[in-house]
């Protein structure tokens, strides 16, 4: 199939695609679309173009997968769509799916005990999500095998008198948690994980405060690091001292003092840690490069 691009028109997309609509949601951008490109549509939501093709075009190709093209965006975009994923599981697709199976299981014959035991496992895969999200993106997710477990206890062996138009409906709002879920999963496993163990390997392991607090004032101030700046800060995350830098750069230490002070006020970053994440997530230099 035809992939999307920036030139497509995103309401087309849609209309032909509607599992995407609660993705879009997802980078603020909801119905309503008109006849707008997608590079419009991103533009005006203040959204990066090609994370969202990457992210969008996932879901619509089930074996397409950007791996490398994703790992290149910063840690940052990839673990705000993560973590607003997370809540649109808690707050919408949970509680579709729990809407779906109160009405299953009110209808249904009160005396199939059956019912009662799909809603025991319900009620597991519930707790196993939430306390995954609660304690952090990278914990194992074994809410993934719950859901299809209660999916094939639904198809395979659920009997006795229960309404079947009402299971269609539970089945389907478990499926269609499952494709997305698996989707988030593999972004989550393939992207991010690798990501927060380079910084870890830095030495960096306080990642998300890093991410709140640096990178807060890395996008509101993107006044330009000149050249010689950028070959400062590289080298200060590399770990050489003020002496060594000027030796090597063939400056003087007041004029790296300088330039260190214009890198603090420009990225708002004042700790060594913090600059070491600056220039691994934006690519300048790798955790194999680092001295730990």
């Amino acid at each position: 199939m035809a992939f999307l691009t920036a030139t497509s028109i995103l309401s087309d997309v849609i209309s032909e695609h509607s599992i995407l609509i609660p993705v879009i949601n997802r980078f603020g951008i909801k119905l309503g679309l008109g006849d707008k490109s997608v590079s419009v549509i991103c533009r005006d939501a203040g959204v990066n173009t090609d994370f969202f093709l990457s992210i969008l075009n996932t879901y619509l190709e089930e074996d397409f997968f950007p791996e490398k093209k994703l790992q290149q965006f910063d840690i940052e975009l990839v673990s705000n769509y993560l973590s607003q994923t997370d809540s649109y599981y808690i707050h919408y697709q949970i509680p579709n799916i729990e809407k779906h199976l109160n009405a299953f299981i009110a209808i249904s014959d009160p005396a199939n005990k059956q019912l009662g035991l799909i809603r025991k496992l319900f009620d597991k895969f519930k707790k196993e999500l939430s306390d995954r999200i609660n304690k952090g993106l990278l914990d194992d997710d074994a809410s993934l095998a719950l859901l299809h477990d209660l999916k094939n206890i639904l198809i395979k062996h659920i009997s006795g008198n229960f309404n079947e138009n009402l299971c269609y409906a539970v089945i389907f709002t478990i499926d269609s948690m499952i494709s997305d879920l698996s989707k988030h999963n593999r972004i989550r496993d393939r992207i991010l994980r690798p990501k927060i163990q380079e910084l870890a390997d830095a030495g960096i392991d306080d990642w998300k405060n890093m991410i709140t607090s640096n990178h807060s004032n890395i996008h509101e101030e993107v006044q330009s690091i000149s050249p010689r700046e950028l070959e400062v800060l590289k080298l200060v995350a590399l770990g050489f001292m003020n002496k060594e830098i000027a030796d090597k750069l063939n400056i003087s230490l007041n004029t790296v003092l300088s330039h260190r002070k214009n890198i603090t006020a420009k990225l708002g970053i004042k700790t060594v840690s913090g600059l070491i994440f600056y220039c691994i997530s934006h690519g300048y230099i790798s955790a194999e490069e680092i001295e730990i």
